[in-house]
């Protein structure tokens, strides 16, 4: 009896090491934060419309809980978010920003809307495994953070860098989670103009691929991706940032080949965008030139709800992957800090496309063309340090022959975040 007793004090204790060993990783490392973000959205359509402004205003809370790791050759954890939503100005005729999701059928935004992400993790080594709400921000699968709300997905994410230099990326995703939505869906392709069929479905889209840093200066990039039975895709890029002068020159390539997988039920897909990003910073100036151009039979698809990850993408939801477009675009950004003016910045951009094949809408050598102007400001001292008050105006203008089609848009943004570090 004595014995035994022995053995399961023994036992027992060994049992609360373990425990407190895991708790020491999992809950000593562990940290919150909580954002708290205000977002008005103006998109005035100055042509005939069907609707004639897309109008909301509201404010949202992302509560980001991250614990730490179990201790042992394989750590364990387990992430949160939550996500909270709340109308403050909307009404059926100026839904369809993406800030609030609204009834289809009468076009009604909901008052609020709320939703939990769970994430398990595992890590060994410097590899890491996450299952279940999942964000990728690569060039195949960029989750969007435009809006009040994060753009998820469901799936599994395996990303490592064992390998020096070498950072590999390798994911099976078989929902998403749109940025207005509250609930999971099956993907989609998106299809602004009827590029596509908007409405076909698939619910497995996998990707690997990976970032070798060549030099300091130079890294490598390619990515693999497949949306079953509707397309794949291979993204092939490089960025170079190296000292040139008296300032620094980055050049940013990307070069997307894309075409159907299986049953193709998104309609032919046939499309290779090369582009490249020339940036040059001088002191608190930086200016840049950029040229695109889609080649093949169709645009270039990518995923609905997504960001396409282009270097043409701005403020509005343009983004100048039409069939055959050639677009180009000067940039031009400007650090206040060099005039005694920390945390304030300020960017002007102008992006033109030609060439663009639509022979539903109007015909071929369509043309379409975006302005923008941005300034952001982080407040530096006390009492509301930290808070960032983002303000964006943009012009975008298209000859596009179809009503539906034919947008002249005068868009205002204006977003003050605040993220309030827990512990």
């Amino acid at each position: 009896m004595l014995n035994f007793s022995h053995r399961a004090l023994s036992a027992c204790a060994c049992v609360l090491s373990f425990g407190q060993a895991c708790a020491s990783g999992f809950v000593d490392d562990s940290h919150a934060d909580l954002v708290l973000r205000n977002y008005y959205f103006d998109r005035n359509y100055v042509n005939a419309t069907p609707q004639a402004a897309a109008r909301e205003w509201a404010q949202g809370f992302i509560l980001n809980l991250r614990s730490g790791y179990s201790e042992g050759p394989v750590g364990f954890g387990l992430d949160a978010q939550g996500l909270v939503g709340v109308k403050l100005d909307s009404s059926p005729d100026r839904t369809g920003t993406g800030l609030l999701p609204y009834d289809p059928a009468t076009r009604e935004p909901a008052s609020e809307y709320s939703e939990l992400g769970l994430t398990a993790k595992a890590r060994a080594s410097k590899s890491e495994l996450q299952l279940g709400t999942i964000s990728t921000f690569l060039p195949i699968a960029f989750a969007s953070p435009t809006r009040l709300l994060p753009q998820t997905f469901r799936g599994t994410y395996l990303k490592s860098q064992d390998i020096d230099n070498l950072t590999l990326h390798l994911g099976w995703l078989d929902r998403i989670n749109l940025r207005d939505s509250t609930d999971y869906q099956k993907m989609t392709v998106g299809s602004p103009n009827g590029r596509f069929n908007g409405a076909a479905e698939s619910d497995r889209f996998t990707f690997l691929g990976g970032d070798y840093a060549w030099s300091p200066q130079l890294t490598l990039k390619y990515y693999h991706a497949e949306l079953a039975d509707l397309y794949r895709k291979d993204f092939y890029g490089f960025v170079d940032n190296r000292p040139m002068g008296a300032g620094h020159l980055k050049s940013d390539f990307r070069l997307f080949v894309t075409g159907e997988d299986g049953a193709a039920r998104a309609g032919p897909v046939d499309n290779r965008n090369a582009a490249l990003m020339l940036s040059y910073s001088l002191g608190a100036h930086k200016f840049g030139a950029g040229y695109m151009q889609l080649t093949g039979k169709t645009a270039m698809p990518y995923l609905f709800g997504t960001e396409p990850l282009v270097i043409t993408e701005g403020t509005l939801s343009s983004e100048f992957l039409n069939p055959k477009e050639r677009s180009w675009q000067v940039r031009y950004d400007y650090n206040f800090v060099a005039v005694g003016l920390p945390g304030l910045n300020g960017m002007l951009r102008y992006v033109s496309g030609d060439n663009i094949e639509l022979p539903k809408l109007g015909g071929s050598n369509l043309k379409e063309s975006e302005k923008d102007i941005e300034l952001s400001y982080t407040v530096q001292g006390t009492p509301f340090k930290g808070v960032a008050v983002r303000l964006r105006n943009a012009w975008y203008r298209n000859d596009f022959a179809a009503q539906a089609s034919h947008r002249d848009d005068n868009e205002l943004r204006v977003n003050v975040d605040y993220t309030w570090k827990l512990w």
